[in-house]
């Protein structure tokens, strides 16, 4: 069913189903839901939406089938339903209709008035109409603020909870961070390891590779540039002991361990990690040095290659030079004429 149609329909149960209610305050709040099939198995994307004046809101995620209790979503044809669901921040009542396992609707939050106290005893203070109702969506339970609140994190607060839920940062996930030798109390690095997939598996997995790192700063910006334990392993085979800042700026430049086995071919094997970096950085490829080999320049010194490339001493520049006679020339004459401007 496609959503143009869902969109159609919705607005046919809004003008002739029924009427949701709907109040000034934060407390309550109404609009449409959809159902659409999931990629994911025992899951529906469910979408919340209102773009009454002054509220436009869209939530769209996947959902466990599990949350629509009473619905049966194998069920073919079409099924008038009104469910429910139930959270601590309060509960979505929702009506409308499935028509072969999708389907749409209106609905009614209506907010637990004795959530927002709770959740001030643990410590987590104003909380609006607005906050709520995005607790109520992510299922922030007062079971969850409990058991985060008991890790004793830095800057933990409501709209962090709440990150935590989106991101998936369970106390069991804290729990395993730790358990790995991290000292992290930071909630933002926490949500940053989720976003960028610092597991306690990748952790170990690098260590296993003969790097005995507990920076979190350094594991999230290997996970941004692809610092993997196979890269770490392969450079430690070839005889380097890189450390997490040559790794990154590494990967940053593309200075790849297959990169690396392309140079060795070249004749350039076992170069300090900072001149290959710099090889990256000014152009000094394997295809670079096999065109020098051909004009005559069996190994350059990298130093020499490097200075090539800073002042474009290029093949091109080089047969130019050979064609008028200029045939033994040497790689720093050839540097210090493109200096001066000999061409």
């Amino acid at each position: 069913m496609n959503l143009e149609r869902i969109a159609g329909l919705v607005l046919i149960i809004a003008g002739v189903t029924f009427t949701v209610a709907s109040t000034i305050g934060d407390e309550t709040r109404s609009g449409d839901w959809t159902i659409h099939r999931s990629d994911e198995a025992g899951k529906v994307e469910f979408s919340l939406m209102d773009s009454r004046a002054g509220h436009h809101f869209h939530h769209s995620s996947d959902w466990s089938a599990s949350d629509f209790a009473g619905l049966d979503f194998s069920k073919a044809g079409r099924q008038d339903v009104h469910f429910t669901i139930a959270r601590d921040a309060g509960k979505f009542e929702c009506e409308g209709f499935l028509q072969d396992g999708e389907g749409a609707g209106l609905f009614h939050f209506a907010a637990d008035p004795k959530y927002a106290q709770e959740m001030k005893s643990l410590g987590f203070e104003r909380i609006d109409g607005d906050g709520q109702f995005a607790m109520a969506i992510h299922d922030v339970s007062l079971k969850f603020a409990k058991e985060i609140n008991s890790k004793n994190l830095e800057g933990l607060d409501t709209d962090k909870l709440i990150a935590f839920k989106i991101h998936g940062v369970t106390p069991e996930f804290i729990d395993a961070i730790r358990s790995s030798g991290l000292n992290v109390s930071d909630s933002d690095k926490f949500i940053a390891f989720r976003i960028h997939g610092v597991s306690p598996e990748f952790i170990s997995g690098i260590r296993s590779a003969g790097l005995n790192i507990s920076d979190a700063d350094k594991l999230i910006a290997f996970r941004i540039h692809g610092v993997s334990p196979e890269m770490i392993r392969s450079l430690r085979q070839a005889g380097y002991a890189p450390d997490a800042d040559k790794l990154i700026a590494m990967r940053i430049h593309g200075a790849t361990p297959e990169w690396v086995d392309e140079l060795k071919k070249c004749g350039y094997d076992r170069m300090d990690l900072d001149k290959l970096i710099a090889f990256r950085i000014h152009g000094v490829s394997p295809e670079f040095i096999g065109e020098l080999q051909k004009l005559g320049f069996a190994h350059p010194e990298p130093d020499q290659l490097i200075a090539m490339r800073i002042h474009g001493v290029t093949p091109e520049f080089i047969t130019g030079l050979q064609s008028r006679g200029m045939k033994n020339l040497t790689v720093d004459q050839l540097v210090s004429m493109k200096i001066h401007g000999i061409d």
